[in-house]
């Protein structure tokens, strides 16, 4: 099992249709997170492998409104 947080940082206020989006985008997602900061979102992802948190990451950051993402792989 792979542990990946990616951080969204979004260009519109819709702040409660965006995190439903992100939430009915697939069962590897463990939370959506609204926070204050540099990020308007961080999104904890628990999935089998890379390649499928770099399909989550990448369907979050073409989401209309996501202006730009990072992702972090956890280490331990």
């Amino acid at each position: 099992m792979v542990t990946a947080y990616v951080m969204v940082k979004a260009s519109t206020g819709d702040v409660d249709r965006l995190k439903s989006d992100m939430l009915a985008l697939d069962d590897g997602l463990d939370s959506v997170s609204v926070v204050a900061g540099d990020v308007d979102y961080i999104v904890k992802v628990t999935v089998d492998g890379p390649e499928d948190v770099k399909e989550i990451a990448t369907a979050i950051h073409e989401m209309p409104g996501i202006e730009n993402t990072q992702t972090y792989i956890a280490m331990d």
